[in-house]
């Protein structure tokens, strides 16, 4: 599991109560996880805050499971 991912589960796990294990790279974040906008926007914020990196609007809208949203963070990170 790389880096990233654990990172990205322990703030789903964290904000949202889930399980570590529901975490899995194609969990959608709405239709597997449940997450509703607010809760979502509260991600995105974490996200940010954690890798130290600012994900746009348009760039968030884009990020509908923990898979892509790793990758992303991965690529902004660089």
């Amino acid at each position: 599991m790389s880096n990233t991912l654990e990172k990205v589960t322990q703030i789903l796990v964290e904000k949202i109560g889930i399980a570590p294990t529901e975490a899995t790279l194609d969990a959608n974040f709405i239709k597997d996880l449940g997450i509703d906008s607010l809760d979502y926007a509260e991600i995105v914020m974490e996200f940010e805050q954690t890798f130290d990196i600012r994900i746009p609007d348009s760039d968030a809208e884009k990020l509908q499971t923990v898979g892509q949203a790793v990758k992303y963070i991965e690529e902004q990170t660089k």
